[in-house]
């Protein structure tokens, strides 16, 4: 479907030239060009990865149409953000060796198909077997990251590292909000035929508009994979990178499912429209995204880094203190969203670095780990929550974070230390 539409529409984007590469600065004209190809890249992540989030405000409408419990009504998230993982293992590599723009387009076709298949699930086994498939081919957000990295120059990879994750996470967290209105008003299934609606009209746009990409690897894709493993053992800053990542998102995902189970209980009693609201309120962390970026730049990502431990642990005393408040909550979820966004942008700007000819399989690694920690998250938040309650929740959460903490502090660059664990 989408191929026929590329074959079909005039395609008016640009090449990447060499004014876009990473050692050539740009004029004025390109930089504005440069600037509209990043705002591009950021709606496609948002829009892209929007599909593995907008089911958590949905719980309560999924519980109601299955009879299952609720332990098994968080497969749904869990199994999405696996899925999530596996695409990043077996599709993202594909960029270093195939054109971004072509894999962006295969993948959106393949993710409206699953996308219907979920709204219309005759059961919980198969809309947990279409959220699987969602999370594999919702990994065109992670084509789009790279995508931006290779087109900017060294001194501003920060800043469009952060550009593009701020419509990432925008997308995380408006679709929570999106999808708690269109859930309460018109039912689950109608939130995933309107992203359908969303994904073919995006990929109108970027048949049009976005330029093709310059493979920079030849190797074959069995030989792809493989070398990611070589890339974890020569890349210390890589492994820290990865690890810190994976415990401070698995920290941020057991939050957001159990929010709108704390939120349909005592004392709120509210729907899944509440729940999404928290959605716009978290985005202070996505219009950050930039600043942190730009401080990545200019003061080192280890200094953001360690500064986005410090907010996810206060975010997470503040829940435990005002978890029944919702003030509390609106409080502890901006500063938790700043947390998280601003240590991801610093931990991939500084991968980023390590090997700029893979890119991609780098940026694999990362997200493998970091979504496989999103799907303990979940799970452990779930389990939290029926076992001890909110202050189990955010006693959990709290432990994800000290041990994020704990591997930042362990492998800091010591007197001599290359530059490539310091980075």
């Amino acid at each position: 479907m989408i191929g026929t539409l590329e074959a079909c529409l005039p395609y008016h984007g640009r090449r990447p030239h060499s004014h876009m590469s990473t050692s050539d600065p740009a004029s004025a004209g390109e930089s504005q060009s440069l600037r509209g190809l990043l705002l591009l890249l950021a709606t496609i992540a948002g829009v892209a990865v929007a599909n593995i989030y907008f089911n958590q405000p949905l719980l309560d409408g999924f519980r109601q149409s299955f009879p299952a419990g609720a332990a098994w009504i968080g497969a749904v998230p869990a199994g999405t953000q696996l899925g999530y993982a596996a695409g990043m293992l077996l599709l993202a590599p594909l960029g270093d060796r195939y054109d971004r723009r072509r894999i962006i387009l295969l993948q959106t076709g393949g993710l409206c198909v699953a996308l219907l298949v979920a709204a219309t699930a005759p059961s919980l086994g198969v809309l947990v077997g279409a959220s699987l498939a969602i999370g594999v081919l919702a990994t065109i957000a992670q084509q789009a990251v790279p995508f931006a990295a290779e087109l900017a120059p060294p001194e501003a990879r920060g800043h469009a590292v952060g550009t593009v994750m701020s419509g990432l996470l925008l997308g995380i967290l408006l679709a929570r909000t999106a999808a708690g209105f269109v859930g309460q008003y018109f039912g689950w299934r109608a939130v995933f035929g309107a992203s359908i609606v969303a994904l073919l009209v995006l990929a109108v746009v970027i048949v049009k508009k976005l330029p093709r990409s310059k493979p920079t690897s030849t190797l074959g894709y069995s030989k792809l994979l493989g070398s990611m493993w070589h890339l974890v053992l020569e890349l210390p800053g890589l492994r820290e990178a990865s690890a810190t990542g994976a415990c401070l998102f698995a920290a941020f995902s057991l939050f957001w499912p159990v929010l709108t189970l704390l939120l349909a209980g005592e004392p709120f009693h509210l729907g899944p429209q509440a729940a999404g609201l928290f959605g716009i309120v978290g985005a202070a962390g996505a219009l950050a995204a930039p600043m942190a970026g730009r401080s990545a730049d200019k003061r080192g990502p280890r200094a953001v880094i360690t500064m986005s431990i410090a907010l996810m642990a206060i975010a997470f005393v503040i829940f435990a203190l005002s978890g029944r408040s919702l003030i509390g909550l609106v409080i502890g979820v901006i500063v938790l969203d700043i947390g998280v966004q601003a240590a991801q942008i610093s931990n991939q700007s500084r991968i980023y670095a390590l090997r700029p000819e893979a890119r991609s399989r780098v940026n694999t690694v990362f997200m493998v780990c970091y979504f496989i920690g999103g799907a303990t998250g979940s799970a452990v938040g779930a389990t939290a929550w029926h076992a001890f309650g909110w202050i189990g929740v955010c006693a959990a959460g709290m432990a994800f974070t000290a041990l994020a903490g704990w591997i930042h502090y362990a492998t800091r660059p010591r007197v001599g230390a290359g530059a490539q664990v310091s980075s």
